[in-house]
């Protein structure tokens, strides 16, 4: 068996991790440019533009890797709030082994929490028009903190919310700036081999461990009693 790792929560990413967003993501984009009078992207472009939050997302979809003006950005964003907000969840949906695998988890006496660089006014309404909120102790977004992944505070905000410390959780993600944050904090941080990652291949980053289904994280981890 892979390793075991003794802990008391679970923090996990939401787009790439837990749910396939994508195509409402491209979707609200193309939208935004269509209404905004820019050529549209395709689906694989936008998949690779997405992980450090909404901004970043509508900034690279208007200029790619060049420079995008303020003023752009301010007449971008609300526009594409609003098309997102219209499609959001309407054509995402949950990975294989998600639901099982934090059945199970909960299950199992972890605590469990959700940390995403999305924003807090579509990652509720995410999480419960796909049945998945109630799982989660904790849910961070991309704006509830000044600061976003790969930023170490959010996960520390996390298990501050949840009551654990940091060196009692692992962190499960799809991308560098998951890996990153977790490594800050000196926290163990396993990686989906299926999400998004910024176009970067995911055995490139360093973490330790890539499984390909929720469901294969539950026998590598065991709870750790308190008054250990």
């Amino acid at each position: 068996m892979s390793k075991q790792y003794e802990i008391r929560a679970v923090l996990l990413d939401l787009d790439g991790t837990l749910l396939d967003t994508i195509h409402d993501l491209a979707e609200a984009a193309n939208r935004t440019l269509a209404e905004l009078g820019r050529p549209t992207r395709s689906v694989a472009e936008i998949h690779s533009f997405v992980g450090k939050g909404i901004p970043n997302l509508v900034r690279r979809c208007l200029g790619g890797d060049g420079p995008v003006s303020d003023v752009d950005m301010e007449m971008a964003l609300p526009v594409f709030r609003r098309h997102y907000a219209f499609v959001n969840g309407s054509q995402t949906r949950i990975y294989p082994g998600v639901v099982e695998g934090l059945a199970e988890m909960r299950a199992m006496g972890f605590a469990l929490g959700c940390v995403t660089n999305k924003s807090g006014e579509f990652t509720m309404p995410l999480l419960e028009r796909m049945g998945i909120a109630d799982f989660f102790g904790a849910v961070i977004s991309g704006d509830t903190l000044p600061v976003k992944k790969p930023d170490p505070a959010m996960l520390r905000h996390a298990c501050d919310r949840l009551g654990v410390g940091v060196a009692d959780a692992l962190m499960v993600g799809d991308s560098e700036n998951d890996a990153l944050a977790a490594r800050a904090c000196e926290m163990p941080v396993l990686l989906m081999t299926y999400g998004y990652s910024e176009g970067k291949p995911v055995d490139s980053i360093e973490c330790d461990g890539l499984v390909s289904s929720l469901s294969e994280v539950v026998p590598m981890i065991r709870l750790r009693r308190t008054g250990r």
